[in-house]
């Protein structure tokens, strides 16, 4: 059964960028978020509310696939977020947000509880961490053409991130200061690589 390391922090923070990074020095089997290709993530940016639900049970579903090909691969494959950050994180926060009912979240979370019975945790989960300001500043500059999540999100996805995260088990966690612009030279992913090695 193939290894899980899931990359794990704010929006903007680098998640994208430090997974192109560690892939192209070690070879992963890769599950990035892809937004663009999702099927209701263009509704959802037009109409919140109509269609949070159909949102979050497609990306719930589609991290619990990629988590399956990486399982039945050889070696360790990396997802860029994850199912756990996708339902503790997101759903949540558009729950508290009101686009999702008490019941939509309820059946959200009968959801993630199964695929996560069905499916063992990341063995290892990279935790970017980097100030409030650094995040606000590389999200504003990252200018993709769909974003859910805004500048006033941050604070509160932070948040969300660490109530979830003192829930796991600290032995699977590498905290990553994802604070500098060269958080990716190749000296810092070396030393990365050989830290997820030692999880192993």
């Amino acid at each position: 059964m193939g290894k899980l390391i899931t990359i794990v922090g704010n929006t903007g923070v680098g998640k994208t960028t430090l997974t192109a990074h560690l892939c192209q020095a070690a070879p992963f089997v890769t599950g990035l978020e892809q937004h663009a290709g999702r099927p209701f993530q263009q509704a959802f940016a037009r109409d919140l509310r109509r269609y949070a639900l159909s949102n979050q049970v497609d990306y719930l579903l589609y991290r619990a696939e990629q988590e399956q090909i990486i399982r039945q691969a050889d070696g360790m494959g990396i997802q860029d977020g994850g199912l756990d950050q996708d339902f503790h994180v997101f759903t949540r926060r558009f729950f508290r947000q009101g686009y999702l009912t008490a019941e939509e979240f309820a059946l959200c979370e009968r959801l993630y509880t199964l695929l996560r019975a069905l499916l063992p945790p990341p063995d290892v989960i990279l935790w970017m961490q980097a100030p409030l300001s650094v995040v606000a500043e590389r999200y504003a500059r990252r200018g993709r053409a769909l974003e859910i999540a805004t500048l006033a999100d941050l604070e509160d996805i932070e948040l969300l991130l660490e109530e979830w995260l003192v829930t796991v088990d600290s032995t699977r966690i590498i905290t990553v200061d994802a604070s500098r612009d060269d958080d990716c030279d190749p000296d810092r992913i070396a030393a990365l690589l050989k830290q997820i090695q030692e999880k192993e």
